[in-house]
């Protein structure tokens, strides 16, 4: 088989893929809309598959990648249909030109019907997307509000305790009972904000970020009770607290079409941020009482 040949089998198998992939989400989508929506991308990609088909030998066996085809619906079924399309759908932009550089390659008998698949992989598919309705989708907003606001937050706490006080026990408490408190906090101002939002609910809204808070508070406050160096616990904790705001961005970036490297270093640099001010408040509170640093 030629280069171009392998082109084109790369290609049949891609779509193939997809075609079966959105079959398979379609089959568990509940919501007609979502359903339906998927089911046109399914139809669409099969025809893709079918035109690319037609480029090769008669006895080229196809076989779709099994990874996809039984991994992706376990990705939609953790994080829901809006992020398993719009991430299956991140590589066309590499597609499109892939297909117009192709252009020159097929035979003239299937440039047409090329230029109408570069329309569909440009156009057609987002449209379709778009069409998907889902309710985490709605409240992802107050997630990210519980999220980033505890990471910022804790983390300046755990760096203010470590100018104070050699005790990991008690930056970690401290750190649980601030953020015990502003989880309170921050659920009453969603609550408030979404209930001038008649498409959702006020109590979920509250729910989600509070939730939200306490599990960051939660995993950062974690290393403080496991690890008695000071300085390796605020490490780790920092770490973790990296390590979630890059997933959330992630989803996020994905969901939204927004860009994940610009995203998330606006996050990490706010966070680290707020521990250098905290930490150098920290230290100077410190000096200035003579707290002693305590070791439990």
């Amino acid at each position: 088989m030629d280069s171009l040949e392998q082109q084109y089998l790369s290609r049949a198998r891609n779509e193939l893929t997809e075609h079966i992939v959105y079959h398979k989400l379609s089959l568990r989508e509940k919501k007609t809309v979502n359903r339906e929506a998927l089911e046109k991308l399914s139809t669409q990609e099969k025809s893709h598959y079918e035109f690319w088909r037609t480029l090769l030998p008669q006895e080229t066996a196809i076989k779709p990648s099994a990874l996809a085809v039984y991994g992706i619906p376990l990705l939609h079924k953790i994080f829901g249909v809006t992020f398993t399309t719009k991430l299956l759908e991140s590589h066309e932009k590499n597609a499109v030109a892939n297909y117009e550089k192709m252009l020159a390659k097929v035979p003239d008998s299937h440039k047409k019907r090329l230029e109408l698949i570069i329309e569909d992989e440009r156009f057609h598919e987002r449209t379709l997307i778009s069409k998907l309705k889902e309710k985490r989708v709605a409240y992802i907003g107050f997630v990210a509000l519980g999220l980033s606001d505890a990471i910022v937050e804790i983390t300046g706490v755990h760096a203010g305790f470590l100018g104070v006080t050699g005790s990991t026990l008690i930056a970690g408490i401290s750190g649980v009972i601030v953020g015990f408190a502003a989880a309170i906090s921050m659920g009453a101002a969603a609550y408030l904000q979404a209930k001038q939002d008649t498409e959702k609910s006020a109590a979920l809204s509250a729910f989600v970020t509070g939730i939200s808070y306490m599990i960051s508070v939660i995993c950062l406050a974690l290393p403080y009770f496991l690890i008695h160096t000071m300085l390796i616990a605020f490490i780790t904790s920092t770490l973790i607290g990296i390590l979630l705001l890059a997933a959330f961005t992630f989803y996020g970036a994905v969901v939204f079409d927004r860009k994940f490297s610009r995203e998330l270093a606006e996050s990490v640099s706010l966070m680290l941020g707020t521990a250098i001010a905290t930490y150098i408040l920290g230290t100077f509170v410190g000096n200035v009482f003579h707290i002693k640093q305590a070791n439990f």
